[in-house]
């Protein structure tokens, strides 16, 4: 996902302590028998995960704990001892949705096939900046070499501006990888949702895939549907992660499939654990690492499962919209601190 409009790192990182959100949501201190599945997960593959943002973080109580785990103990009962549960947002359900990180076909040049350009921040973007209506339809970024490639589809453009980052194969083998590089300032606003608003169809029939076929069908329609949504992202090249790794995350740093999750940052600390009880057709109980940020991803109960890379990935992705619990693990001095009691 995209991070929250180029807001610094460690504004990110300690948000959760800076707001009122946190001070005015319900929180609840849990055992660690209270979270279902707990016992039966892969705590090694979430301390693995862990590792790899935790040096970032710059509170010496998780500074401390990131050096403890740099000792490589028992994953399970690092967790249990220097962690406690913490349950934000009361009894209100979560949301999971999933992203994905698309790979493209493209071209470094454009062509008959290959003419819709992913395009790097313009140099006098600040602050809020003009819609994706006036942008496309004004070309105003046409012709000022900022340009980093074309594909052959606006939906794929689009989707990819949604998840935040992404892969294009040009047509000679090689790869370019692209991350967030900045937006327009205007907020998102779900396409999906306004196909529902219209009675195009109903909440359980919308997916990524569905979307897509419905703007294909409709081109000019399509158009429309597409603008609906202000928000405009800007890429930048991504030189210094190999391919068998996962994009760069808002730390950052690359994630990984399904053990890296974006959330609030304003209510979960970006590099925590967190303990996801997702329900739905395939249910998920696994400790995630908070990582990445989205703009749409707000609130105490509200989070993106990170699926890995490629069509299959965002398929599986696509089909995610369930409801569940998510809980936040917090140092045990923190969480006693942060959280009132009774």
């Amino acid at each position: 996902m995209t991070p929250a409009l180029g807001a610094p790192l460690a504004l990110l990182l300690g948000a959760f302590l800076m707001t009122s959100a946190w001070a005015e949501t319900p929180q609840t201190i849990l055992r660690f028998e209270d979270l279902d599945g707990w016992a039966e997960d892969d705590h090694q593959a979430a301390l693995d995960v862990f590792l790899n943002t935790c040096p970032d973080l710059p509170d010496p109580e998780w500074q401390s704990l990131c050096a403890l785990a740099q000792g490589r103990p028992n994953a399970r009962t690092f967790f249990e001892l220097f962690f406690r549960p913490v349950l934000v947002g009361g009894d209100d359900p979560a949301l999971f949705t999933a992203y994905f990180e698309p790979e493209l076909e493209g071209a470094s040049t454009p062509d008959g096939r290959y003419r819709y350009p992913l395009y790097t921040r313009p140099p006098e973007l600040d602050g809020q900046w003009f819609t994706r209506a006036e942008i496309e339809d004004q070309a105003l970024l046409a012709g000022r070499g900022l340009e980093i490639a074309w594909v052959d589809d606006p939906v794929d453009v689009f989707f990819l501006q949604i998840q935040g980052s992404g892969r294009i194969r040009l047509r000679d083998g090689s790869m370019v990888r692209v991350g967030y590089g900045g937006a327009n300032g205007h907020p998102y606003r779900s396409i999906g949702q306004e196909l529902i608003r219209r009675g195009l169809f109903k909440a359980h029939q919308v997916s990524a895939q569905v979307i897509r076929n419905w703007v294909r069908r409709n081109p000019e329609e399509g158009r429309a549907l597409l603008q609906h949504n202000p928000s405009f992202v800007f890429f930048r090249r991504i030189g210094n992660v190999p391919a068998h790794q996962g994009p760069l995350g808002a730390m950052n740093r690359s994630i990984t499939p399904m053990r890296t999750v974006a959330v609030d940052p304003a209510f979960t600390p970006l590099g925590a654990p967190v303990w996801i009880e997702k329900g739905g057709r395939n249910p998920l109980r696994r400790l995630m690492i908070a990582q990445d940020t989205g703009s749409a991803i707000k609130g105490a109960q509200r989070a993106d499962i990170f699926f890995g890379t490629g069509k299959a990935a965002g398929r599986a992705a696509g089909r995610v919209r369930d409801a569940g619990r998510m809980v936040v693990l917090l140092p045990i001095e923190t969480a006693f601190a942060r959280v009132p009691e009774g």
